[in-house]
């Protein structure tokens, strides 16, 4: 495993930054970040490569005036994330220099785009080869502030053009834009940051896997990513018996402002931390780290109104939310590098288990039934008596 987490949105970054004390961000970045007894270690971030729905306006690093082109990324600047998410992922690092970071665009620059809109369209073809070049020179100077990213998606939703921003992308002109642009940059470039492919949901395991068929393309690749807004988990493990030597992530699932807390913690936990890693996902992050009472900020016509963060910043407060609870279980107990172990299945008592970097064990178990159950946990010829109320969940160690 590489961690489990959630997404830092530019919003959740704002949020962070701005509405909170210095002492109260300090001790609030302390409990989500650190792996001591006051923390509940989350190990792994996405964060978006210009604007996400969850910004309060559009931008990228490259924005010009209509009608005008760069080829040359002379004007690329770092300016738009230099006010909140750098300065909170430098705030992070002090709690965890380890913490991994997936970087996804929802778009790429307006003038690189065939309708030159924010929602919607594709990536030019003659736009190719200067895009490579605009991701690799975002990581070369997120590295220049001490931000390591680990890996890029090549587009957030390549098949929804409904977001504001957002970008289509099929897996032909996905597969293209590697093989022929992105992946030899990279290894010209000697890049260590891996190239994850789709990010987008499980009804259509056949996008990353057509792209992974190709026999020049899939070097360039480390693995897949997912989200399940359609779809069933079990597609993650198609992809893996399909190209088993490739990775799998899961990038995003949100929770509702209108949602109910019980059927959400339940859901999520069945469907993602036990879910996802029981069909070979290396990382299962949830959706919006922060967010108002309001839900927002998020960008107009095409962004999340309901989104509702894992935590609920206002006021110099924080309202802890169920996705907080939801990757806690996980986050807490089991830590970068820990290797998911067989476990079994029965009846309503869903569960996942991990061996732990320092040789401890980790069970977590969901009761999806409507009374509760007593279970024993069995390894070897050690026996653990245990039990669960109705609708909840719970994380041994051992």
């Amino acid at each position: 495993m590489d961690g489990f987490g959630f997404s830092l949105t530019g919003g959740s970054a704002m949020l962070l930054n701005q509405k909170l004390s210095v002492t109260h961000r300090d001790s609030l970045l302390r409990e989500l970040f650190s792996a001591d007894e006051f923390g509940i270690g989350i190990s792994y971030l996405r964060i978006s490569i210009g604007a996400s729905d969850l910004d309060d306006h559009v931008f990228s690093y490259d924005d010009l005036q209509e009608g005008q082109t760069d080829f040359e990324l002379d004007k690329f600047s770092l300016a738009p994330d230099q006010s909140n998410l750098i300065p909170i992922l430098k705030q992070i690092k002090r709690f965890n220099s380890s913490v991994k970071i997936i970087a996804s665009p929802w778009s790429s620059p307006l003038w690189m785009k065939d309708n030159h809109l924010p929602k919607g369209g594709s990536l030019k073809k003659d736009c190719y080869s200067v895009y490579a070049k605009y991701l690799l020179k975002y990581i070369l100077a997120m590295a220049d502030e001490g931000i390591v990213i680990d890996a890029i998606t090549i587009q957030n939703e390549p098949e929804n053009p409904n977001n504001t921003p957002s970008m289509l992308m099929t897996a032909i002109e996905q597969n293209e834009f590697i093989r022929d642009h992105l992946g030899p940059t990279f290894k010209k470039n000697n890049m260590s940051t891996k190239i994850v492919l789709f990010d987008h949901n499980a009804d259509h395991p056949e996008y990353p896997i057509t792209i992974l068929n190709d026999s020049i393309t899939k070097p360039f690749v480390d693995g897949s990513a997912f989200h399940l807004y359609l779809g069933e988990v079990e597609a993650l493990s198609k992809v893996h018996e399909a190209h088993p030597d490739k990775n799998i992530y899961f990038t995003e699932q949100w929770t509702s402002g209108k949602g109910d807390f019980g059927g959400d913690l339940k859901w999520h936990i069945k469907n993602l931390i036990i879910g996802a890693s029981r069909n070979w996902s290396k990382v299962v992050l949830e959706w919006n780290l922060a967010a108002d009472e309001n839900y927002n900020p998020h960008t107009k016509d095409g962004g999340c109104d309901l989104c509702q963060g894992a935590l609920t910043i206002y006021d110099n407060k924080v309202t802890r939310n169920v996705s907080y609870y939801i990757i806690g279980h996980a986050s807490k107990f089991v830590p970068s590098g820990s290797i998911r172990i067989a476990s079994n299945n029965i009846g309503s008592l869903y569960n996942v288990a991990f061996l732990r970097p320092d040789g401890k064990k980790v069970l977590i178990v969901l009761n999806e039934g409507d009374q509760f159950q007593n279970f024993i946990i069995q390894q070897g010829n050690k026996f653990i008596k245990a039990g669960i109320k109705s609708g909840s969940v719970a994380s041994f160690v051992w």
